[in-house]
């Protein structure tokens, strides 16, 4: 059996200017946990790692305050936007509606060629080596999946809800990675998933993606 270990193509289209890209740059980086939740943020330090100037580190960071993965504080400084279980409650609510809402709309709506790209990112997971991909590497792949059915859905302000949330979902995701027993389960419901759209099964594909949602919370309360 053919064992995929690469990481995915990027997630999604990065801007051209320099506040696009440090924006994306400093995003992944706060979903990732590579800058923890409640730590201070040195827009210098940042700068100078991402070879751009201030200025565009600045108009990122307040990009990434309304996208609340970082909050500002007169006279203290900005930091990464802490967790706690609670955020899981808040941000599950808004997933378990609209993520169904996202695959049926894909489903019903993705033409032949996004059907097929959907198809081939299936047999891309179910061949995955989960063993041999360490956690950023896992994200990037559940991080795909989820951009490429938002995209598939047609609907540009469903897609930016739902990046918004998903990123908040991943952080909680990789904040207890290393708990979870069941992580390559999580990544293998994408493939039915992802089949079911590309057959164009829409009541499939809806209860699918809700049933992935709602185990998602599950298995975090499960371990914390």
């Amino acid at each position: 059996m053919r064992c995929v270990t690469a990481l995915p193509s990027d997630v999604e289209p990065v801007g051209t200017s320099l506040a696009d890209r440090a924006y994306v740059a400093i995003r992944d980086q706060l979903i990732m946990l590579e800058i923890r939740p409640s730590e201070p943020i040195d827009d210098d330090a940042l700068a100078q790692a991402l070879g751009v100037g201030r200025t565009p580190v600045r108009e990122a960071l307040k990009r990434l305050e309304g996208d609340r993965l970082v909050v500002t504080f007169p006279r203290r400084g900005t930091f990464a936007t802490g967790m706690d279980i609670t955020d899981l409650a808040h941000i599950s609510e808004i997933r378990v509606q609209l993520e169904p809402l996202a695959a049926r709309r894909a489903a019903e709506r993705a033409p032949r060629a996004v059907r097929e790209e959907l198809d081939a990112l299936a047999g891309q997971i179910e061949h995955l080596d989960v063993g041999q991909v360490d956690r950023t590497g896992l994200m990037r792949w559940d991080l795909a999946v989820h951009r490429s059915i938002y995209r598939a859905a047609g609907n540009p302000h469903l897609e930016d809800v739902l990046v918004r949330y998903d990123n908040l979902a991943t952080r909680i995701f990789c904040l207890f990675l290393d708990r979870l027993a069941s992580v390559d389960e999580h990544v293998g419901e994408h493939v039915e998933l992802l089949r079911s759209i590309a057959a164009g099964d829409a009541d499939r594909a809806e209860h699918l993606a809700r049933v992935h949602v709602t185990g998602f919370e599950q298995a975090i309360r499960a371990v914390v």
